[in-house]
């Protein structure tokens, strides 16, 4: 029984070794290359920009195989990442047995494997985002007691060329169906090809956004994943990414995360969904209520939300998706199902455990055996940004909401129960404070509150220098007012930031 339960699973390696893929070992690895005949392996990681890297393999012999998985490779540092000095630019590449899944895409058998950057001395690369997020979750490990899961969402849109069949409805699209939403065999078959690459997927939909422009056809969907430890859902949105690109590649259409694709039509995000817990336990929820320990985490990262974005709103098109009115979050605030917010609790099945009996009266009542599965999600990220730097962000907040005096009653402070985005709810919102509205902006928010993040040799400070020169070089302030009314710019500005990250 306890290996037919990895029969459904739709990795192949786990399949095949019957195992849990933190299991995987250099010997199971070079098991399934040998038995399954692979002949080409992959290195995948992710640099600077974002994007997954590759160095290929055509192992000429078993030993040649086993150096590969048992040492790494080197790379050129100095090309994957601007701190990287080029006078000693070499770095070492090493493999990750977990995250090994076959690709989808090539006609030989091929083995990917995602990497981690080592120095000379053989150590991890302190400013790696991998590693760093690797630090954060470890440093609230050891101190807090607690384990940290989490989700992500991906939106993103898909141009095509218009078709005058169903024609698509401006900005309606929200879970439609073929033939009114296109592009949805190329979301399901995305949802297939991820989890066969060991993505943990929830579900996928067609999204708010859709609207046509100028002969094209822009069309929104989403692909949601499955709570888990964050570090692993930090690979899944990596290579779930790479995955459907790839995909709209051969579909012949152009498939982008950017935060936004024009003035007026709802932007992109990268919502992320947190759950903190002990021993398996969800300790969001006490006797049917949010906890106090949900609370504090909550309140620690509205404390630090204006750096977050230094993490998850990368690029200047970021923030013509962080205004009003455009199902995006603006002010630091939060609450329960309320979707105009910057941090929101979902719906958490909590007292609703019975819905099946009622739905289904000829059948037994299910009993509710799998324990909480309430979350609370930050809405302000988006496709631009550094997965795993903003994951190690969001450690850092909840960590730091643990620890922060008086964090309950800034919970209580910034909680609201209205919706943000009306009018006639102008005057309450102006006893919060908003989101910066710039890149420059962001850049001064992490400065201003770097120590958080630099706390206990997170994020080293040499890394947030290099992230505030970043954003800083946009030189973006008061770029909206700049833009308004110039579409030209605006679209050229979109144009340029199309494939972030």
């Amino acid at each position: 029984m306890e290996e037919n339960r990895f029969d459904f699973n739709p990795n192949e390696l786990v399949q095949f070794l019957k195992k849990d893929p933190s299991q995987f070992t250099r010997v199971d690895l070079m098991r399934f290359i040998e038995e399954r005949r692979i002949r080409s392996l992959n290195f995948r990681y992710v640099a600077e920009d974002g994007k997954l890297k590759s160095l290929n393999f055509v192992p000429h012999n078993r030993e040649h195989l086993e150096t590969i998985l048992s040492s790494g490779e080197r790379v050129d540092g100095s090309s994957l990442f601007s701190f990287v000095e080029a006078g000693s630019s070499d770095l070492y590449v090493i493999p990750r047995y977990r995250t090994a899944f076959m690709n989808p895409f090539t006609e030989e058998p091929t083995l990917e494997i995602l990497c981690s950057f080592y120095n000379s001395k053989g150590q991890p690369l302190e400013s790696a985002p991998e590693y760093v997020l690797r630090k954060a979750h470890r440093r609230f490990r050891e101190e807090t007691g607690y384990n940290i899961k989490a989700l992500g969402e991906l939106e993103y849109y898909v141009r095509s060329y218009s078709d005058e069949l169903y024609p698509l409805v401006d900005q309606k699209g929200y879970h439609q169906s073929k033939p009114f939403a296109k592009f949805e065999e190329l979301r399901v078959e995305a949802l297939e090809l991820c989890a066969r690459a060991g993505c943990k997927i929830k579900y996928g939909h067609s999204e708010v956004g859709s609207f046509s422009k100028d002969g094209e056809d822009f069309e929104q969907h989403e692909i949601e994943f499955l709570v888990t430890d964050i570090e692993e859902a930090a690979d899944q949105l990596v290579i779930a990414k790479w995955i459907m690109r790839m995909l709209a590649y051969q579909y012949g259409v152009e498939l982008s995360f950017a935060p936004k694709i024009t003035v007026g039509k709802a932007g992109s995000g990268m919502h992320v969904h947190l759950m903190i817990e002990k021993d398996g336990k969800n300790l969001l929820i006490e006797e049917n209520r949010l906890s106090d320990i949900a609370k504090k985490g909550i309140a620690g990262l509205l404390d630090i939300s204006k750096a977050i974005t230094a993490f998850g709103n990368t690029i200047p098109t970021s923030y013509l998706r962080l205004v009003p009115h455009q199902e995006a979050p603006t002010s630091i605030c939060w609450g329960d199902r309320n979707r105009s917010v910057l941090v929101r609790v979902p719906l958490g099945w909590i007292g609703a455990s019975q819905m099946i009996k009622d739905a289904n009266p000829a059948d037994e009542a299910v009993p509710d055996e799998g324990g909480s599965r309430q979350t609370f999600e930050i809405r302000s990220p988006d496709g631009s940004a550094d997965i795993y730097g903003l994951m190690a962000a969001l450690v850092v907040g909840i960590h730091h909401g643990l620890e922060m005096e008086g964090a309950l009653e800034l919970a209580d402070r910034l909680y609201v129960d209205y919706n943000i985005f009306k009018e006639t709810e102008r005057a309450a919102e102006k006893r919060l404070e908003s989101l910066p509205e710039s890149c420059w902006e962001s850049a001064d928010s992490l400065q201003a509150s770097r120590e958080v993040f630099e706390k206990g040799g997170v994020f080293p400070p040499g890394m947030i220098d290099n992230i505030i020169r970043k954003l800083k070089s946009y030189e973006d302030k008061g770029l909206s007012e700049r833009l308004y009314g110039k579409h030209d710019e605006i679209h050229k500005l979109v144009m340029e930031h199309l494939h972030c990250s």
